[in-house]
């Protein structure tokens, strides 16, 4: 029997997953999360074999719950089911320990089979998602993992989003952070890339690939 816990602030969704699992003899829900701080808490408490994450969720959103998770040493397999199919987005996840990335446009079976796979220990991605990442990959993009390896996987993100020419309220946006708080990241990436202001830090990081996400 697959614990399942399911992580998402819309409570009609919720309600659409249990009517969709109920077929799935082999499949126990055993909890549900309104935000990405209850997910934590819950992981811990329940020890879920899969988490279903969302990714937009209040106080805490889903990729950060997903790298909390990880840090804590949890044994939950997060699958990730969002409305978001952008490049950072499914990036982000997998840097932060996602093991599959479903669109909610999924199909019952496509969720269930994914929930399984996900128990199993494998990793599973929806049709449009593997399509991304084989294009990201056969487009060399991948390379660009072992650079700066003193930047934390936060700054590498910041640092992608100021190398693609946007601002720090953009990024505080697409992020789901402070604007302060993308400050501080922006000026710890001056320190650790050691350059003066942001042009610098753009040359450097377009040199090592990043800078990929849309304007």
């Amino acid at each position: 029997m697959t614990r399942l816990l399911i992580a998402d602030d819309h409570p009609a969704y919720r309600r659409g997953l249990q009517l969709m699992l109920a077929d799935a003899a082999d499949i126990d829900l055993v909890g549900e999360a309104e935000t990405g701080e209850r997910a934590v808490e819950l992981a811990g408490s329940l020890v879920p074999d899969v988490i279903l994450m969302d990714l937009r969720m209040p106080r805490l959103d889903g990729i950060e719950a997903t790298r909390r998770l990880a840090r804590a040493g949890s044994t939950a397999a997060v699958v990730v089911l969002t409305m978001f199919e952008d490049d950072d987005s499914v990036f982000a996840a997998m840097r932060a320990g996602a093991r599959g990335y479903l669109l909610k446009g999924a199909e019952q079976d496509e969720i269930i089979r994914a929930i399984r796979a996900a128990a199993a220990g494998e990793a599973i991605f929806g049709p449009q998602i593997a399509q991304r990442i084989i294009a990201h990959f056969a487009g060399g993009a991948g390379s660009t993992a072992a650079a700066f390896p003193s930047l934390t996987e936060r700054e590498r993100e910041v640092l992608d989003l100021v190398a693609a020419g946007k601002g720090n309220a953009t990024i505080a946006h697409d992020l789901m952070i402070s604007l302060k708080t993308v400050r501080n990241h922006v000026s710890n990436i001056f320190t650790k890339l050691q350059v003066s202001d942001r042009s610098q830090a753009i040359v450097k990081a377009r040199e090592a690939g990043l800078g990929g996400a849309s304007v």
